[in-house]
């Protein structure tokens, strides 16, 4: 899946590929279910050992300093063993396109 980084983003050039792979890992390895809400927001469900959290939240925070129409809204569930958490993504209309190609990669990452 072609991922087309738009003029937005302020990540150096050489960096985009490899925070698209750690998107990649992280769709690859915790995220168990993907919905899109709307054109403009997608709901990931994500489970993982404890410190999940704490990775999700550090790589959402890097992702909005550069690409600053992003939202990422992060919401702990309760869980038993490890950490299972909902990640919402927003966008502006503006930029439906990177946010359908993003959930696209969880989606087929699921399905691995």
């Amino acid at each position: 899946m072609t991922f087309e980084v738009p003029d937005a983003c302020t990540l150096p050039t050489a960096e985009q590929p490899l925070r698209l792979a750690e998107f990649d890992a992280l769709f690859t390895s915790a995220v168990r279910d993907v919905e899109a809400v709307s054109a403009t927001h997608a709901r990931m469900w994500l489970t993982g050992p404890p410190g999940l959290e704490s990775m999700v939240r550090d790589l959402a925070a890097r992702e909005a300093a550069c690409c600053s129409f992003f939202t990422f809204t992060i919401t702990p569930q309760p869980a038993t063993d490890g950490d299972v958490l909902v990640l919402d993504i927003e966008v502006s209309a503006a930029y439906t396109d990177v946010l359908t190609v993003l959930a696209g990669r969880a989606t087929a990452a699921t399905a691995a």
